[in-house]
């Protein structure tokens, strides 16, 4: 997720490579919703095992609303600190609850 500040705009989108699609957002290399509205900071990430199940999470969490969002963020980056720099660094795998069909695809 991208944002322009804390409790700011959020901007969702999935990936293939995390790193060149939040460089392709902070440097506007493509006009949209992260250039209208200054959404250069990557605030929260999560990693799967595959794109498909990737694109599966992000038609979920754009259903969520903001306030959930918010929490997802906070309980991982609580004081929005911009994540593109650290990466390398920092990692945060999705797990589905147990008991969802998803959850062999994770194990």
């Amino acid at each position: 997720m991208m944002s322009d500040k804390p409790r700011g705009v959020i901007y969702t989108g999935v990936t293939s490579d995390l790193a060149g699609r939040a460089w392709q957002h902070r440097n506007e290399i493509t006009k949209g919703f992260t250039s209208k509205y200054n959404a250069r900071l990557l605030v929260w990430f999560e990693r799967h095992p595959n794109i498909v199940l990737a694109i599966q999470r992000e038609k979920s969490l754009k259903r969520y609303k903001r306030e959930w969002k918010i929490k997802l963020i906070e309980g991982f980056n609580p004081t929005w600190l911009d994540l593109y720099e650290a990466l390398d660094q920092r990692d945060n795998p999705y797990m589905p609850h147990p008991n969802t069909r998803e959850w062999h695809h994770y194990n």
